[in-house]
């Protein structure tokens, strides 16, 4: 009957407990290990890790819309009061209720009007129907409550420091949108073409390491320093 591990046997013998073999790679150890935090992250089931943009909060716009319904509510309700009050109504309700009245719906003010109002209700309904924040690029989902987003100035930060570590790379501008990231690298040495396929390289394991929802695809261009003087 053998004895379990870490107990001390009756005969007053000692055993060796198991250690972890460090002869291994640490490839080998990281992978039966589970929970160490190694390797890529998982990603959501059923989802894909696809992640949608974030949406804004439209504080300005909400704003001044909140404060000329106020405005606007609170002079109607003024007037009522007066009226219930045995006042007479505010003038200028008088004068917008006669030129109502009077003006043809075909005259310039009127359509002027219309056209003002048509634009900002326009106005208001595309920006309650799209997301807003396209600084923002959503990355990918790994968790089911959480959502991380990345600056586009910070991704371009990233794809220029990791451009400049190219051998022959002078200078490199980096500009990142939604679906496209160019690059516009300056060399100063070595065959154009060889800095160019080492950038694309790079910067496609650069753009994969971002993590982002969508990669971006990459337009990379190399040219010779520009002559002084």
């Amino acid at each position: 009957m053998s004895e379990p591990h870490g107990t001390e046997p009756s005969d007053g013998t000692t055993q060796r407990l198991p250690v972890l073999d460090r002869s291994a790679p640490a490839t080998e150890r990281d992978r039966s290990a589970p929970g160490t935090g190694q390797g890529p992250p998982p990603v959501l089931d059923g989802e894909g890790g696809r992640a949608g943009r974030f949406w804004s909060a439209r504080r300005i716009p909400a704003g001044i819309v909140a404060l000329l319904l106020l405005g606007l509510v609170g002079l109607f309700l003024y007037d009522i009061v007066s009226v219930r009050a045995g006042r007479p109504g505010m003038y200028w309700r008088r004068e917008l209720a006669r030129q109502l009245a009077e003006r043809p719906l075909d005259g310039t003010w009127v359509l002027a009007g219309a056209s003002v109002a048509a634009v900002l209700g326009l106005w208001l309904l595309t920006l309650a129907a799209t997301p807003g924040l396209r600084a923002v690029l959503p990355m990918r989902r790994t968790h089911a409550g959480v959502r991380a987003g990345l600056h586009r100035d910070a991704a371009a930060t990233a794809l220029r420091d990791r451009a400049m570590e190219v051998v022959g790379v002078q200078a490199v501008r980096v500009k990142v949108r939604r679906s496209r990231a160019a690059v516009r690298a300056v060399s100063h040495f070595r065959e154009l073409d060889d800095v160019r396929t080492d950038l694309d390289a790079v910067l496609t394991d650069a753009v994969r390491g971002l993590g982002l929802s969508r990669p971006p695809s990459l337009s990379v261009r190399v040219r010779r320093p520009g002559r002084k003087g």
